[in-house]
């Protein structure tokens, strides 16, 4: 048995596991500075524990890039099997279910500061990680698939229009009076990239992970009434 432990930090008291997966597990956790969330791959799978570390890695440097943005979780510290951040108050867009117009319009203000940064999200589909704060606002969390890059270059741009069209079908689920004109093109134009990924990447990934490893990553899509 393992204890919870985070870098340079004694251990926590007062945890609480928020998840567990193949991957291992995420944990709520207070110290002196607050509260905080620990992703800790050790109890991963023997044979996805470099898989769940490449993808915490993805996620230390994501949020690396993020450093200051109100909205984002903030990067306490990370090692090789550990990723402490912020804890972010709120609740998931399926039960907070936002019909504010300002929410919209500040989610997409907080979209275009994360690819100013040089990060795509690329997990934008899945409601659970976007939040309803306490006071009213937007939070993005979970960038496991997260890509951070120096460079704007066009796989860059597209995977950013992507997280861009993503959102835009939470507006449609939750207030589709609000969606401009442009906003319903971009949602009837998906990507090249997108496209590639629904006929010959999707079938693939949903095969080996509900069928395979029997877990999905649809938590509350059931309440949108709409697929990804």
């Amino acid at each position: 048995m393992y204890s919870l432990y985070f870098p340079g930090q004694l251990p926590v008291q007062d945890n609480k596991l928020l998840k567990k997966d193949l991957f291992g597990e995420v944990w709520r956790v207070a110290d002196d500075d607050g509260l905080a969330v620990l992703r800790d791959t050790r109890p991963a799978r023997w044979w996805l524990a470099w898989l769940a570390r490449n993808l915490l890695r993805r996620e230390s440097r994501a949020l690396a890039a993020l450093t200051g943005i109100e909205g984002i979780p903030q990067l306490r510290s990370s090692d090789r099997h550990t990723l402490l951040r912020s804890y972010m108050p709120g609740v998931p867009l399926f039960e907070g279910r936002p019909q504010e117009a300002l929410y919209f319009k500040a989610a997409a203000r907080l979209l275009r500061q994360v690819h100013r940064a040089g990060v795509v999200h690329n997990d934008l589909a899945k409601e659970p990680n976007i939040l309803l704060r306490d006071d009213g606002s937007p939070a993005f969390i979970d960038f496991q698939l997260a890509w951070y890059s120096r460079r704007r270059n066009r796989l860059f741009r597209s995977a950013a229009r992507e997280d861009i069209r993503h959102l835009l079908k939470h507006k449609r689920t939750y207030r589709a009076d609000l969606l401009t004109m442009r906003e319903r093109a971009i949602l009837k134009s998906p990507s090249p990239l997108s496209r590639a990924w629904m006929s010959l990447f999707k079938p693939v990934y949903l095969f080996l992970t509900r069928r395979i490893l029997g877990w999905s990553d649809r938590e509350g899509a059931a309440d949108r009434g709409r697929s990804d």
